[in-house]
């Protein structure tokens, strides 16, 4: 390759003519090579060399914080409820907004919103491996600020139950494959077209109507799981219309023409119809039931649909190994079992000290006293009299009475 031009001083607008074999090009020079300012070199081998060494530790720090702020979040609203019934006014479970105006729920929705921006940075420093997990420390936050601050208690069954549902869900996230990075809101798009995950939408939104509409209103102040699942199912395409947003955020700072693609605003009116809808009916449900109960079935419930979403989104199950399918499987029913101990059994007082205990040398039963029987008269005839029974080896005795 040849180099001629009548400019060859490289300077800004200069032209040069490029020679490779027969072909010829001409290239001219549009502006002049600026190197990087060694600031911005320190800053970013700064940033990485931070992250290398730190950045497990801030992103396993960052998700026990947002477990910390999400299982208090939830004792905050409870606490607004019971604050709005003890004014009077209309009960969340009635169709009651009153919570809207009152200071305690926001500010547990504030924290619930400061926990879910942790958990989003704990994410961007350590693996989702270890940080999903760690959520489910908020249920056993839950549960214990819930028997300080609001005096409900859990049998022993319930706790079984809770820690029995809590292991099922970090074996089912600790099995399940990652997630597959999208880069454009054209790539979401192709995902969301896809025939399987279509049907799974349509399923979703007909079992949320008919619980919302029919069985809610019939069921929902005598079962806890009506609105719990209901939440759960809702939540499933609250999360992925976080991520489509999350997508569109980062490529509109990116230059990409994300302002005039129809899904950008298909995903903020779903997350702005299932936000209210999740709130809504979880209030309801921390209105009437125990708080100790609901968070942990929320939980459970709601990691299991945004997991199979996941799944059936990204196709996620044509790359996982057999020992993750059957740990996913074996965490599913791990679950169940949870939620049944946690729900069948809640009304049983049921503890430590009223279990049987066995012992190796049981101590005897107390003699009882001897009754002593009062004669008030001696010419009476005592016919209570027990005589004791002569042993087989002893001689009958023969008594002479004379008169």
């Amino acid at each position: 390759m040849e180099t001629r031009g009548s400019n060859s001083s490289c300077e800004n607008g200069s032209l040069i003519t490029l020679y490779c074999s027969s072909q010829q090009v001409l290239c001219q020079i549009v502006s002049d090579f600026e190197p990087v300012s060694s600031n911005n070199i320190t800053l970013s081998s700064w940033q990485e060399r931070v992250k290398k060494n730190y950045g497990f530790f801030i992103g396993v720090g960052l998700a026990i914080f947002s477990s910390f702020l999400i299982g208090s979040s939830v004792i905050l609203k409870k606490k607004g409820l019971i604050r709005l019934v003890d004014k009077g006014a209309t009960r969340a479970v009635d169709g009651g907004f009153g919570y809207l105006k009152d200071k305690m729920w926001w500010a547990g929705f504030l924290t619930m919103g400061l926990g879910e921006a942790a958990n989003f940075g704990a994410y961007i420093f350590a693996p989702a491996t270890v940080v999903t997990p760690l959520g489910a420390l908020s249920v056993l936050i839950s549960a214990v600020l819930s028997s300080y601050f609001l005096g409900e208690r859990l049998n022993l069954l319930g706790k079984l139950g809770c820690m029995i549902s809590t292991a099922g869900s970090l074996v089912t996230v600790i099995h399940a494959p990652e997630e597959e990075n999208i880069k454009s809101m054209n790539e979401m798009a192709s995902k969301l077209k896809d025939t399987g995950f279509i049907v799974f939408a349509v399923i979703l939104v007909v079992s949320s109507l008919i619980l919302i509409f029919i069985i809610a209103p019939r069921y929902g102040q005598k079962n806890i799981l009506i609105y719990i699942i209901i939440c759960s199912v809702i939540g499933a395409f609250s999360v992925c219309a976080v991520k489509g947003m999350g997508i569109a955020i980062k490529g509109f700072f990116q230059g990409q023409p994300v302002l005039r693609h129809p899904l950008t605003y298909c995903v903020g009116l779903i997350l702005a119809t299932s936000i209210p809808i999740q709130v809504n009916f979880l209030n309801r449900a921390l209105d009437i039931f125990n708080t100790s109960l609901v968070f942990p079935i929320y939980y459970v419930t709601f990691t299991s649909v945004v997991i199979t979403s996941s799944v059936i989104l990204f196709k996620e199950w044509n790359s996982m190994s057999v020992a993750d399918i059957l740990g996913t499987i074996s965490g599913f029913i791990t679950i169940i079992l949870g939620v049944f101990l946690l729900h069948a059994f809640e009304d049983l007082d049921i503890t430590w000290a009223n279990l049987p205990h066995t012992h190796k040398n049981p101590v005897p039963p107390p003699t009882p006293e001897p009754t002593i029987i009062k004669l008030e008269d001696k010419s009476v005839l005592v016919d209570n009299i027990e005589l004791p029974t002569p042993s087989p080896e002893e001689k009958p005795k023969v008594f002479t009475i004379h008169t």
